[in-house]
């Protein structure tokens, strides 16, 4: 086997648990092979790069073998290889999800917390209405 579809060979190298999501992804444009858009039954062989994403991460591999069918993870590894630039620039984006804020956080207005309410009453301690006493 010299070639194969690239949607067999993303279900087989792992990438995507079903043939019909990896032809949903390559339909949507988020797979290249060397750098074009490719459509399910574009072929690749050895030697090709591989841009894809899955969903926040970009990665780009190089295809080292070819598999018809779907076998246990170590085997599917020896399928691709992943260029240094992608492993970093997904280390970098992994870094910057986790010092990211947590955006629970940034909302400023809207309904109170359960915290924000009991401040709220002890700011006003025993006066609960907005009139002034005498």
């Amino acid at each position: 086997m010299d070639k194969l579809r690239i949607d067999k060979w993303l279900w087989a190298a792992r990438f995507y648990k079903t043939r019909s999501l990896a032809t949903d992804e390559i339909n949507k444009g988020r797979v290249q092979v060397n750098g074009l858009e490719a459509k399910p039954a574009r072929e690749v062989k050895p030697g090709d790069t591989v841009s894809l994403r899955q969903g926040p991460v970009q990665r780009t591999v190089l295809v080292r073998g070819l598999s018809g069918t779907r076998g246990p993870a170590p085997v599917a590894q020896q399928l691709y290889e992943e260029t240094a630039d992608s492993i970093a620039a997904r280390e970098r984006a992994a870094e910057q999800r986790r010092l990211a804020p947590e955006p629970a956080q940034t909302i400023t207005q809207g309904r109170p917390t359960k915290r924000d309410r009991r401040d709220l009453s002890q700011a006003w301690g025993d006066r609960w209405s907005a009139s002034i006493d005498d």
